[in-house]
């Protein structure tokens, strides 16, 4: 679970179930054997690898089951045949959505999703139709709570490490970065000292929308029902 969703970052600070770590522990898998059967084992060449390894590290994920997963990509070991999807949607009250994820059956997957969306008022739509309101780029979530400078302080060193843009989201900051300077930034802060939760490549909305009452509400409701299916990696919203 890559962790840069909207959804994440309101609930990156919960207490984890024996299983939800082995949901976590399951989706962190996928994400570095879709890694090395994309660009390779090795860690010095494969940035993608790197940051799926050290999001299983933070997420305390044993060393066997981050080899099984390296062994998995590069067909040392036999496993499940997987694929990347990215769904588009609106949610209640108006929100784009873009669901990403690792799944072995994508005929399943996109049926539960389309089955959650509609439960909680939502709905799929075309390729595009909501993509244009998001921007990629690097997004590293940071513990607020770690950090014991002032909110002008954190946000001069966030800056100075070579971020584009910052967003408080409750005890989480959300760094934008280019694609390129991802690495570069990630490096930079923790070398200034901030525990970071996650580094990943994302969808950042270009404006977000403040939603009140029942439709704020199924959105909520809508995130950790999409957060709960196992190919789910990642939940990106322009929900402010």
């Amino acid at each position: 679970m890559s962790g840069h969703s909207h959804f994440a970052t309101i609930k990156h600070k919960k207490e984890a179930t024996d299983a939800k770590k082995s949901k976590v522990f399951s989706k962190i898998s996928r994400l570095i054997t879709i890694a090395v059967k994309e660009k390779g084992p090795s860690v010095e060449t494969n940035s993608q690898l790197k940051l799926a390894i050290d999001l299983a590290k933070k997420a305390n994920m044993p060393s066997d089951n981050i080899e099984r997963a390296i062994k998995k990509g590069s067909g040392d070991l036999e496993g499940e045949k997987l694929e990347e999807f990215a769904i588009e949607a609106y949610g209640p009250g108006g929100t784009a959505i873009i669901i990403e994820g690792i799944t072995d059956n994508k005929n399943r997957t996109l049926g539960d999703i389309k089955q959650a969306l509609s439960q909680y008022g939502g709905k799929m739509v075309a390729e595009g139709a909501v993509k244009w309101m998001f921007e990629r780029k690097g997004m590293i979530i940071l513990d607020a709570s770690s950090a014991s400078k002032s909110k002008e302080e954190i946000e001069m060193d966030i800056i100075d490490a070579g971020a584009d843009d910052i967003r408080w989201k409750d005890e989480a900051i959300e760094v934008n970065t280019k694609i390129q300077d991802l690495e570069s930034v990630k490096s930079n802060l923790e070398a200034k000292g901030f525990a970071i939760d996650s580094a990943a490549l994302g969808w950042v909305a270009k404006e977000e929308i403040s939603l009140e009452g029942k439709d704020e509400e199924s959105n909520q409701k809508l995130f950790e029902a999409l957060d709960e299916d196992d190919s789910v990696q990642s939940i990106y919203s322009n929900l402010k």
